[in-house]
């Protein structure tokens, strides 16, 4: 079965045809057009901005897919967009191309919601090395840190959330401030390593040290945790991006550069321990359970890192797409378009786009 994808929630825009053959994905094509360098000028996704350059992206990279991929309409079994959550004009450009084509060819239409695109972007291991339902995923990006449980491949359970930021909106706004350029996710990750090893004096082990060194100790750059003191799976990353400003307007004030790759391994180790607390947590309350990173920020090395410790301490295996599918992107939304589509689901013309999150 041949799946032709479309995925334009914010400022990748993207098509992908992936194919499922005797039990495991294969990503024939997977383009994606990025607006990165566009919204770079501004700090962040402007929405309007992100629109239109879906709207003047979507044909070509449609063309360049098929044509990777050595496929035409006629080979293709069902099409599938991404319908929510996300910015609304950015979802409308890809919810009517895809409804437009797929009336057009009389295709299967099937919506998807893009929270459990990024968790489906964990079966496309071509190796057939993917989780199975149920288990715990936790979806890290800028725009979503939820954690579920996942009961089938259709099916997911909120259990765990951000009561206010996104992890991945609090290191790219600090990032802004510190001087990395958005997005921040990659410059955050290597100014951290920087911070970490100049904190242990130990280029391999850092992390496990890093708790025990003078850095972590000093005062001056200690910051609150993200997890929510209580017995949820929540988080509160506001907290931690206030406190990180009004630490780096005391350094201001005081006429003293900051540290910045010191400051960015604390920033870096809270807002991952607080994540791996929690992940602790609904490990324990659900036994057996396997569990799933990704999102944008799972291609945070660090957190790849911890969590990966943490899984092998719980006796249980964690799952990770490679970094290249940890974005946006249209192969993921295939993935979790076809669980879809052999559950039933299907859209006519009347499919509209929504901003809300779907599963909760």
């Amino acid at each position: 079965m041949k799946i032709l994808a479309f995925e334009s929630s914010c400022d990748e825009t993207s098509a992908a045809v992936v194919e499922r053959c005797d039990g495991r994905f294969l990503i024939k094509s997977n383009i994606i057009a990025s607006q990165v360098d566009t919204h770079r000028l501004y700090g962040g996704v402007v929405p309007e901005i992100a629109s239109r350059a879906h709207i003047e992206a979507i044909s070509s990279i449609t063309y360049e897919a098929m044509a990777t991929a050595g496929v035409t309409m006629a080979d293709i079994d069902a099409v599938a967009v991404t319908a929510s959550p996300g910015l609304i004009g950015a979802l409308l450009v890809g919810v009517s191309f895809a409804k437009a084509l797929a009336f057009a060819n009389k295709k299967p239409l099937v919506p998807v919601c893009h929270v459990m695109g990024h968790i489906a972007a964990t079966y496309l291991d071509g190796s057939g090395r993917v989780p199975e339902p149920p288990f715990i995923a936790l979806v890290a990006s800028g725009g979503h840190t939820a954690i579920y449980r996942v009961i089938s491949h259709t099916e997911c359970e909120l259990i765990g959330s951000t009561r206010d930021d996104a992890i991945g909106e609090a290191f790219d706004k600090i990032g802004r401030i510190i001087g990395i350029p958005y997005p921040a996710g990659r410059g955050f990750d290597e100014l951290s390593t920087e911070g970490f090893i100049e904190a242990t004096g130990d280029p391999v082990a850092f992390y496990k040290k890093y708790k025990r060194s003078e850095a972590y100790r000093n005062p001056d750059l200690a910051l609150p945790t993200p997890a929510v003191r209580d017995d949820s799976l929540d988080f509160s990353f506001s907290g931690l991006k206030t406190a990180a400003i009004n630490l780096i307007h005391r350094y201001e004030q005081r006429g003293i550069p900051l540290p910045r790759a010191l400051f960015a391994a604390r920033y870096t180790y809270e807002a991952v321990e607080a994540v791996a607390k929690k992940l602790g947590s609904a490990l324990d309350r659900f036994e057996g359970h396997d569990l799933v990173l990704s999102g944008g920020v799972a291609a945070n090395s660090h957190l790849r890192r911890r969590l990966s410790e943490l899984a092998a301490s719980k006796g249980v295996a964690l799952y990770m797409p490679p970094v290249s599918l940890c974005g946006d992107n249209a192969a993921m939304i295939a993935a979790q378009g076809y669980y879809d589509y052999m559950a039933g689901k299907r859209a006519d013309t009347s499919l509209n786009a929504s901003a809300a999150d779907t599963i909760n």
